[in-house]
């Protein structure tokens, strides 16, 4: 059973930054792709940034230029960095794992957005 553990959420002023980190329980090279997902109160839950196993990167449009999604092979994380906050980005965040065609997801982390 793979086991996805996000760190790294809280509450933050708007422009602030938070770095959010998944850890997998076996080796990420094992996922053909990684990704965060957020879902706000009310909403549902949207993608906000996914990697593959080849670094290929992809963003929502939102978080485009303020968010980085990297991964850390040797730590099998996968990190999100997000800069320049803002209230609309506040939302429980959810990390992914895809080795087709099974899915998995973290518990989720919180992230407020607020002054």
């Amino acid at each position: 059973q793979v086991q996805l553990v996000e760190s790294g959420g809280g509450l933050v002023q708007p422009g602030g930054s938070l770095r959010l980190s998944c850890a997998a329980s076996r080796s990420i090279f094992s996922f053909d792709l990684m990704g965060w997902y957020r879902q706000a109160p009310g909403k549902q839950r949207d993608v906000v940034a996914s990697i593959t196993r080849n670094d290929r990167t992809n963003y929502a449009d939102s978080v485009t230029g303020r968010f980085t999604i990297s991964r850390d092979n040797t730590n099998n994380t996968v990190n999100l960095q997000m800069n320049s906050l803002k209230p609309g980005d506040t939302a429980v965040y959810y990390c992914y794992a895809r080795d087709f065609p099974r899915n998995y997801w973290g518990q989720g982390t919180q992230v407020t957005v607020s002054s």
